[in-house]
């Protein structure tokens, strides 16, 4: 079933009064035939589905030596006993949930992975092979992105929001009899690992938080972005985000012009204006791709923006606001130019009865895995140095060069 934007031409009632003129002898449906074929096919482009989604994911994939396998795990209408049906939809279709599982050494500790807003597991293509290596690899895409299903999104709260994602998790988590496992989540995907072990830390052994999103509220905004939102610019980008026009619909609405806005982007965001590991050509191209299609695709968790985060991306019920409640060890990883402050997980430290750490990657920024991925393999397994079979090994326990810690 297609997920993506279907495009067709819309008339005005005069325009289709004078199209109707010059073909009163044809029938109905030649002169809707006539008015169709004014418009290139290529507008009425089917972009993307669950089937492209899962296609290009393998195709980027292609590039990972370590054999894998690829399932769709079956979470259910909803959480038992609940009539939200993810969420308040009146189907009782089964939900699925997208998630790839690398081959690992027995007795190695499980790792799961969680992506980040806009994003989906295969944005950790150039960390599977290495950390597979070290552990039973296991990387998911969220409820409502990447070839996941994609409900209609009806939440309507904070609180909604939240429970869309944890709940999903662990429905999730207990279709893959999972348990004691470390878990890393990237931007949005760190907000949601963090609320979900502060809900369910029997589960989670070690929380490992990439450029989390989530640990500054409005009131840390900065004097230059409160002075743009009194101007009449800052006021219609705050309505936009209010609306919740996410960047995804940019891409959908330029239709067949949105996979060379991705184009664009990736080059950019991981080519020119790179300091890390640039991408080759071919994992360009393929992550472009890959990209695409899972932006494209129909908008479905990608609609929790406005209900998590106001404008300027300040969470409206902040991690740091929960630190006292953390019942799970800690490490935080940020990279050098990451534009998530590693200063809002100091903060967090300071209230934290549990042990916490904090580490810089250089060469990195946001997408420190992507970047840098040489030193953020070294900076995960420092992190989990205690749960490794080489943990007896002393070199182990010294952080690596060019690591910072703070």
């Amino acid at each position: 079933m297609s997920t993506g934007l279907r495009w067709w031409s819309k008339s005005s009632p005069n325009s289709t009064s004078k199209m109707a003129e010059g073909i009163a002898s044809s029938t109905a449906a030649d002169a809707t035939a006539k008015r169709r074929s004014i418009w290139p096919s290529v507008l009425r482009w089917i972009p993307t589905s669950t089937d492209l989604i899962i296609a290009a994911e393998k195709r980027l994939l292609s590039l990972v030596k370590t054999p894998y396998h690829q399932e769709r795990v079956n979470i259910g209408s909803g959480p038992p006993g609940s009539s939200t049906r993810w969420f308040r939809s009146a189907s009782d279709e089964p939900r699925f949930i997208n998630t790839v599982t690398f081959d690992s050494s027995e007795g190695s500790p499980t790792l799961v992975m969680v992506h980040g807003y806009g994003a989906s597991q295969g944005f950790f293509f150039r960390n599977f092979d290495a950390l597979a290596k070290h552990f039973k690899v296991v990387a998911i895409d969220q409820l409502g992105w990447g070839g996941s299903s994609r409900p209609d999104f009806t939440c309507k709260s904070t609180e909604e929001t939240e429970a869309w994602f944890i709940d999903s998790f662990e429905e999730w988590r207990k279709a893959k009899n999972l348990s004691n496992f470390i878990l890393l989540g990237h931007s949005f995907g760190g907000y949601v690992a963090a609320k979900y072990a502060l809900k369910h830390p029997e589960h989670v052994q070690h929380l490992i938080l990439v450029g989390p999103a989530g640990f500054s509220s409005e009131s840390d905004m900065s004097e230059r972005l409160t002075q743009f939102r009194a101007t009449w610019k800052g006021a219609i980008v705050n309505h936009l985000w209010e609306s919740n026009f996410t960047p995804q619909k940019i891409i959908r609405g330029l239709g067949p012009w949105g996979p060379d806005i991705v184009r664009k982007y990736t080059s950019a965001r991981f080519g020119s204006y790179s300091e890390g590991a640039l991408l080759t050509d071919e994992e360009s191209r393929l992550l472009t791709d890959y990209a695409y299609h899972t932006v494209a695709a129909k908008a479905s968790g990608e609609l929790c923006l406005k209900y998590i985060f106001a404008f300027g991306a300040f969470a409206r019920m902040p991690l740091l606001n929960c630190a006292p409640e953390w019942k799970v060890p800690t490490t935080f990883v940020y990279g050098f130019n990451d534009w998530m402050s590693y200063q809002g997980a100091q903060a967090a430290r300071k209230h934290m009865k549990v042990p916490c750490e904090i580490i810089r990657v250089p060469r990195g920024g946001h997408f420190v895995f992507i970047d840098n991925p040489t030193a953020f393999h070294s900076a995960i397994i420092y992190a989990c140095r205690k749960y490794l079979s080489s943990s007896s090994d002393p070199k182990i326990n010294i952080l690596p060069e060019g690591l910072e810690s703070v």
